[in-house]
């Protein structure tokens, strides 16, 4: 299930696991640091293995099926879009990934502006002159393929990172 050799991608929600069995004393929280040890370790190794581009690339595309699973699994207002919006919203924050506002939508050309405060990967990062939000930036574009049926593309125009203190992104349709 883990480490067997295959080309295609076969994440199933139940290697998450039972949680609450596993970790009946700890429990389903741990502190963002962690999190982001893990993120940036793994870029970090990434980087040395193979070159920036292709880190990013491996964490869009990682990021593009955890959305696209997060939405199968966790989504259920799948028939109407300002409906879709709300529970998404109410569950970025209630599993503390971040805090989600869209600032633009566009339905009939499939165009959507975002932003994402307190954002799990970079909010309270230092200044640098990079966007950083590759995985979200996947995870977004994930999130409204398979919200729409479409194939979407999402671009992080500001960042934490770069100074602003939200992340935006802008999301559209691939035709």
């Amino acid at each position: 299930m883990f480490k067997e050799e295959r080309d295609e991608l076969k994440f199933d929600w139940n290697m998450i696991g039972n949680i609450g069995e596993g970790r009946p004393n700890l429990g389903n929280t741990m502190d963002v640091s962690v999190y982001r040890l893990m993120q940036f370790t793994l870029r970090d190794v990434l980087i040395k293995q193979f070159d920036a581009e292709t880190a990013d690339k491996i964490f869009y595309e990682a990021g593009r099926h955890a959305g696209k699973e997060f939405c199968k699994e966790l989504i259920t207002s799948k028939d109407d879009f300002n409906e879709f919006v709300v529970e998404l919203q109410e569950l970025l924050k209630k599993l503390k990934i971040g805090i989600l506002r869209i600032e633009e939508a566009d339905l009939e050309s499939m165009a959507f502006k975002l932003t994402v405060a307190e954002d799990l990967d970079c909010s309270g990062l230092p200044a640098s002159d990079e966007t950083i939000c590759t995985y979200d930036e996947g995870f977004i574009s994930g999130l409204l393929s398979e919200y729409t049926g479409k194939n979407f593309s999402a671009k992080e125009v500001d960042c934490w990172c770069s100074g602003d203190r939200v992340c935006r992104f802008e999301a559209r349709a691939v035709v």
